[in-house]
């Protein structure tokens, strides 16, 4: 017996008699379910988190007032430095910003939209070779993978990444159909393209399945095959190519430096610091080798594994056994196709992201996120249409079974947050997993039943976790989602610099009132109860400066503000500050533009000790706000970028008089030497 809901869709259907037209509107109304209750769930309270990532709502800050500031992504209006990324993403939110006016909800509702439409994309992907619900099943796990309900509310380039790479996937599976137009193939080249402005060589790490599946399923013979796959290459290239070459060609002098860079290049930033050097750790102005838990098991590990692990194990099996499956299946057949594109993806980005030796945040897994949905939406589907089978059964129910004790193992990790969650999940998979074993025996109802009990136990561990995410505010730059415990051992909710508010946030970032806490350099967050600024940051190693440590989020006091807003307008810079998310806290207190001395990490050499001599002799910078950052931290490694940023602290230390505004040690550059 074979559902026909889970036949893949061919030809626009014949018009249906009124009495059969039933199946086609639960099917409407059940993708429509879908859709609004994924926005409901990447909306929901989505201000609360209020900048989110200082250091990516400075630069919208900056590119909603200044043109050049948009096209190039720079951090502050007066367009010093840019981000260490192309501003693909930015732009979406620039714009978002002129049409709304720059605030919370303007800087983090296109993400939200992003992730809204990647499931819809996802769902018509799967639903082209699989059916309607597997679509839905798909669609349905990429949004409630716990990372993915963290960064399609936040304003990081990674939403617009993984929308970009569904799209691309989705074209290329089109592009494997019979008397598909030629268009579909590079039109998923202009989407990894822009998948790379967005966040650089990252994008590319699809392009090995995309083309591999394309030139072995495709039914065009083989010199159109390599024809359609050089167009595509064209258009890739075209649509990164135009950006870089615009960089590239702009007199240096009349652009912002390039951020993330040693020599102002933004072929250095792509190669180098975002490329390469995130394999080997070997990026010059980066933080060297972060090799502590690369590894076969470092997705499962305390850092990623509540982020994205869930179903890593369902999508390889069930992938794998869909594959066997189908295996005598004609060399076009498409559903081949899609399997090895999902399962290509998720072993080749997930492999990267095991080994990498060089930066990797877990907030990057969520690239992961629609290669293990469409992965489980469509091998579920296949086991289930085969079901009459023994083996196929066995498989449905060993997967659910190894899915419930990786939930069992994942949940224990915070084990104090709804400690009956593990045990549910398991009692109510081991009695899926019996009713599967005897599915074919069972009546319809009764099968269907089963079927759905397994889907609710095995998405049971994810969909918590990603509650337990939206309803919680988060900042800084490395953001965990799940509850609090989850991320980083020992480094609070986020880890060392970013992670959960308790307190709540207002619209302008900063912490509430009542007391937000937030991390600090040592990890382990500071209250500030009364007064929305943050305390002990004099500690670790940040000696006078109000600031979030290495990644942290800025939350300046009044008083600190009223200074530097104090006459802003007569100068270029209302101050300079090491590291743009030192910066950033600043900028966007203030709303005047701040400078970010060294860029992210504070090591790059922008600007030089005699470009900022300069800047002062000119007045163009009212106050040195003191402060440092990991990567000025770190000295004397021997990838640690430039010094400039250490040589201009210690000039103005020895030639301003330091003054102390709400616990913040600042220097007045316009006063006499």
């Amino acid at each position: 017996m074979t559902s026909t809901l889970l036949e893949p869709v061919a030809a626009p259907p014949e018009p249906l008699p009124a009495a059969n037209r039933r199946p086609q509107r639960i099917r409407r109304l059940s993708l429509a379910a879908l859709l609004v209750a994924t926005a409901v769930l990447y909306l929901w309270d989505l201000g609360a988190s209020g900048w989110a990532n200082q250091f990516y709502a400075a630069a919208v800050q900056a590119g909603s007032s200044s043109w050049k500031a948009m096209l190039f992504g720079s951090s502050d209006a007066a367009n010093s430095i840019t981000v260490d990324k192309t501003p693909g993403a930015l732009w979406v939110m620039d714009i978002s910003a002129r049409l709304f006016g720059f605030n919370a909800w303007s800087l983090l509702v296109p993400q939200a939209l992003e992730g809204v439409a990647a499931v819809a994309v996802l769902y018509a992907a799967v639903r082209r070779v699989g059916g309607h619900w597997p679509g839905i099943l798909a669609g349905a796990v990429l949004a409630l993978t716990p990372v993915a309900s963290l960064m399609f509310r936040y304003d990081n380039p990674d939403a617009l990444l993984v929308l970009m790479l569904t799209a691309a996937a989705y074209c290329t599976l089109r592009a494997v159909e019979k008397d598909s137009a030629a268009w579909w193939l590079p039109l998923a080249g202009v989407f990894i393209g822009f998948g790379f402005l967005a966040k650089m060589l990252q994008a590319f790490l699809v392009l090995p399945a995309l083309l591999v599946v394309y030139l072995l399923a495709s039914h065009r013979s083989w010199p159109r095959r390599l024809l359609q796959a050089g167009a595509a290459a064209l258009a890739l290239m075209v649509s990164v190519g135009w950006y870089l070459a615009l960089v590239a060609l702009w007199p240096a002098g009349s652009r912002p430096y390039i951020g993330g860079s040693q020599n102002n290049s933004v072929l250095e930033l792509a190669l180098g610091y975002n490329g390469i050097g995130r394999l080997t750790g070997d990026e010059t102005g980066g933080l060297g080798n972060t090799n502590y838990d690369a590894g076969w098991n470092r997705l499962f590990a305390d850092s990623m594994g509540g982020q994205i692990a869930w179903l890593i194990p369902a999508a390889v099996i069930l992938g794998v056994a869909g594959l066997w499956v189908i295996r005598r299946a004609p060399r076009t057949d498409r559903t081949r196709a899609a399997l090895l594109v999902w399962l290509g993806w998720l072993v080749i980005t997930g492999g990267v992201f095991s080994f990498a030796n060089g930066i990797l945040h877990p907030y990057y897994t969520v690239a992961l996120a629609p290669a293990i949905a469409g992965a489980v939406g469509i091998g579920a589907a296949l086991m289930w249409r085969s079901r009459n089978d023994i083996r196929s059964r066995v498989v449905l129910a060993g997967t659910l079974l190894v899915t419930a004790a990786l939930a069992w193992v994942l949940l224990r990790r915070t084990s104090d947050w709804l400690p009956w969650l593990a045990p549910v999940i398991v009692a109510a998979s081991v009695l899926a997993a019996v009713l599967l074993l005897v599915v074919d025996r069972l009546p319809k109802v009764v099968a269907t039943l089963a079927l759905l009990l397994a889907v609710v136990a095995g998405s049971a561990g994810p969909a918590a976790y990603s509650l337990a995410t939206v309803t919680t505010t988060h900042s800084g730059a490395m953001p965990s989602a799940g509850p609090d415990g989850a991320g980083f051992p020992g480094g609070g909710h986020g880890g060392p610099g970013g992670g959960r508010r308790n307190g709540g946030a207002s619209a302008d970032g900063g912490a509430n009132a009542a007391g937000g806490q937030f991390n600090t350099t040592n990890g382990t967050g500071a209250n500030a109860p009364g007064t929305g600024t943050a305390a002990g940051n004099s500690q670790a190693g940040n000696p006078g400066g109000q600031h979030g440590g290495p990644f942290g989020s800025v939350d300046p006091g009044a008083n600190v503000v009223a200074a530097l807003k104090s006459n802003a307008s007569n100068y270029t810079w209302a101050a300079a500050t090491i590291g743009s998310d030192n910066a950033a806290g600043y900028q966007l207190a203030v709303d005047a533009p701040v400078m970010a001395i060294g860029g992210y990490n504070g090591t790059d050499p922008s600007p030089t000790l005699a470009q900022f001599k300069t800047y002062v002799a000119q007045h163009k910078i009212h106050y040195f706000i003191d402060a440092s950052v990991m990567g000025g931290m770190r000295g004397g490694s021997s990838n640690s970028g430039s010094e400039a940023s250490s040589e201009i602290s210690a000039w103005v230390k020895a030639n301003f008089t330091a003054q102390t505004i709400d616990g913040t040690t600042v220097y007045d550059l316009t006063a006499a030497q």
